[in-house]
């Protein structure tokens, strides 16, 4: 990111590694929506001469001398959320993704340089990368660091319950993630807000059992009409508009729950419906929240993956080869045509 709207290739010298800490070459990267919020929105202010990216595989290069589970050559996953793992507020119980203030955990392409280089930075390695098995592919594994982590975080948000009926608005990556995560906590009728015939079609393949097309009128009627004049349990928000919030509110049935996973990337305010949510009191739950990161959720996202329970690397329409490939990638999401899911670079 060169500034605000524009993109651009840089040369900048190679970082260096504290002692907890490890220089980390990518062998895929996968540009994200976020991404294209960042630059042309400015969601996150003005930046300038800041390497863009948060989802990378890669392989060690040097490591710090207080490192002791990781060498050279070791293939990582490299998680979109590296938070400071050794902070009063982690021992006080905060969320560690804001383990030093608000959105702290997120670092890449926020407050230092991300991954989209030739070697990249990754503080307190030991807690903030994750072994990646030979069994898993470099596709399904670059999915890891944030498409999967954050769809999963929804359904947790949303606490997702077994047999319940649970509504995911936006089926993108992220919200195609959170149906997997919705099926395998066990929700018994799962619809899926979208149009594109690739994410609806993976969306049914992901466990979805209706698809609801925003086209075809308003969602909150279309969902309460099929199911029997009813609010549904739990609803994830993985995708929209600012007003996506008061549809959710919307749809959530009293007592109901929502988890927001959504990147509200511009405008001042979100609003609320007064009346469904029973002026202030309906007990409707609203939980937004930074997708996790760090060593102990990456593997656990690995181990879903290594035993066949969840297979992400299904989001990946396109790839690329080589460091160039994230520019490719990079214009893909920004314009969004109508067969793309996810870009990847193979380095």
């Amino acid at each position: 990111m060169l500034k605000i709207g524009a993109t651009g290739w840089i040369e900048k010298e190679k970082p260096r590694p504290g002692p907890l800490d490890a220089i980390v070459a990518p062998l895929a990267l996968a540009p994200c929506t976020s991404d294209i919020h960042t630059v042309y929105a400015g969601a996150l202010g003005d930046r300038h001469n800041l390497i863009l990216g948060h989802e990378a595989v890669g392989r060690v290069v040097e490591v710090g001398s207080e490192v002791r589970d990781f060498k050279p050559g070791d293939r990582v996953v490299v998680p979109a959320i590296t938070p400071e793992w050794r902070t009063q507020d982690i021992q006080q119980g905060i969320p560690h993704q804001h383990s030093e203030s608000l959105l702290s955990g997120w670092k890449f392409s926020n407050t230092k340089d991300g991954v989209f280089a030739e070697f990249f930075h990754v503080n307190d390695a030991d807690m903030n990368l994750a072994a990646l098995p030979d069994r898993i592919t470099l596709e399904q594994a670059c999915m890891m660091p944030d498409m999967m982590t954050t769809g999963f975080h929804g359904a947790e948000l949303a606490d997702v319950q077994f047999g319940a009926v649970v509504a995911v608005i936006g089926i993108g990556p992220v919200g195609l993630m959170a149906v997997a995560a919705s099926a395998l906590r066990g929700a018994g009728r799962i619809f899926a807000v979208g149009s594109r015939p690739k994410c609806v079609e993976l969306a049914l393949g992901y466990g979805a059992t209706d698809i609801i097309n925003y086209k075809n009128g308003d969602i909150v009627r279309q969902v309460v009409d099929l199911n029997r004049g009813k609010g549904v349990d739990h609803v994830i928000v993985a995708g929209g508009p600012e007003n996506v919030l008061s549809q959710a509110v919307s749809l959530a049935r009293p007592g109901g729950s929502i988890g927001n996973i959504n990147y509200f990337g511009e405008g001042a305010m979100l609003e609320i419906p007064r009346l469904d949510w029973g002026c202030g009191m309906a007990h409707k739950s609203i939980r937004g929240g930074l997708c996790p990161g760090g060593r102990g959720r990456m593997e656990r996202m690995i181990a879903l993956v290594a035993h066949g329970r969840v297979d992400p690397g299904k989001l990946i329409t396109h790839k690329f080869q080589g460091l160039e490939g994230v520019e490719a990638g990079l214009a893909l999401m920004k314009d969004k045509p109508a067969e793309v899911i996810k870009p990847l670079a193979l380095i």
